[in-house]
């Protein structure tokens, strides 16, 4: 089979190679074989590829999130049958064309689109882990994030407002407040200096408790202005937000920084759940996230140039009889 695999950690460019491996064996106990159809390169893949997560035995397969049919099964799997569709579990090593895996919380895919199924096992279930983790809310609540227009943003929309929860939104053109907006966003803002007085204004006198930071810098700044007292902001992506001791927006005010991990929470009792009601939000046209390229395994180091450069990027691993389907 093709598969993509790195020697050694480094830039995408120098370690990224195609290369054949042996097929998986026949599974055993309870585990399946499936065919990856895609997957995508998301920045924390290539933060994986340099070694900047963690540091797995060499070679390995990158590739933490796809969509593929089962193609056999062991002895003791019950939950999926040969030919379902499944979303993989996360940090599966996806980047190859047959990948065997834990049938434990695998779930037959209804009909629906394809290449948004592949996004599901990451960016969902931390949008949910969020909102469901670290503050209690109730139905009207305010939360706050930054990046609202990247693949946890999107999600962190559609669980919010299915939640009945509202969102305040930080994007960086002003390109995306309409699309935000028509996919559910209560309030989007262009990030600036003036941005957390214009959001107060929007709010009148709702809280905000929680916030989500993908980035730091102004955009996390203004999402600390925000926080009533003892707010908590949810660090998933930044790499660290630099708070000044002296800033006493933060000091005087017992605002909470807390880093996030989504591979830190159990996959039965927490991911799970969130990846099946991600599956139903993308059914019903309340999830999507738009796709600015797919490549094939071949070509991946220009798929993970492209996700560099910016926008959604996928894999087509293996055949897909359609999109939709």
């Amino acid at each position: 089979m093709k598969a993509v695999q790195i020697a050694a950690f480094g830039s995408p460019a120098d370690v990224l190679t195609v290369t054949d491996l042996p097929d998986p064996p026949e599974p055993v106990g309870d585990e399946v074989v499936v065919a990856v159809e895609y997957s995508p390169v998301n920045m924390h893949d290539l933060a994986f590829v340099g070694g900047l997560f963690f540091e797995p035995p060499l070679p390995a397969v990158p590739g933490n999130e796809g969509v593929g049919r089962v193609v056999a099964t062991g002895p003791d799997v019950t939950g999926v049958a040969r030919g379902d569709r499944v979303v993989l579990p996360l940090l599966s090593g996806a980047w190859r064309e047959l990948v065997t895996v834990r049938a434990a919380g695998l779930t037959a895919l209804p009909e629906g689109d394809v290449r948004q199924y592949a996004m599901l096992a990451s960016n969902p279930p931390t949008a949910g882990l969020i909102l469901d983790e670290f503050v209690p809310l109730r139905p009207g609540d305010w939360v706050a994030q930054n990046a609202a227009n990247g693949g946890v943003g999107r999600a962190l929309i559609a669980f919010a407002r299915a939640r009945g929860v509202r969102t305040v939104n930080l994007v960086r053109s002003p390109e995306a407040v309409e699309e935000l907006k028509t996919a559910g966003a209560d309030i989007v803002v262009v990030d600036g200096p003036d941005a957390a007085e214009e959001i107060r204004s929007l709010i009148g006198d709702g809280r905000v408790r929680l916030a989500a930071a993908a980035v730091g810098g102004q955009a996390a700044t203004t999402l600390l202005r925000l926080l009533e007292p003892g707010g908590t902001v949810v660090d998933y992506g930044s790499y660290g937000i630099d708070v000044d001791p002296q800033d006493a927006v933060v000091t005087d005010r017992g605002i909470t920084v807390t880093k996030f991990f989504v591979g830190a929470f159990d996959r039965a009792t927490k991911l799970v759940p969130l990846v099946d009601e991600a599956v139903s939000l993308v059914r019903f046209g309340a999830l999507a996230m738009p796709v600015a390229a797919v490549y094939p395994l071949a070509e991946v180091r220009e798929a993970a140039a492209h996700t560099l450069r910016g926008g959604k990027v996928l894999l087509r691993v293996g055949d897909a009889t359609t999109t939709q389907a």
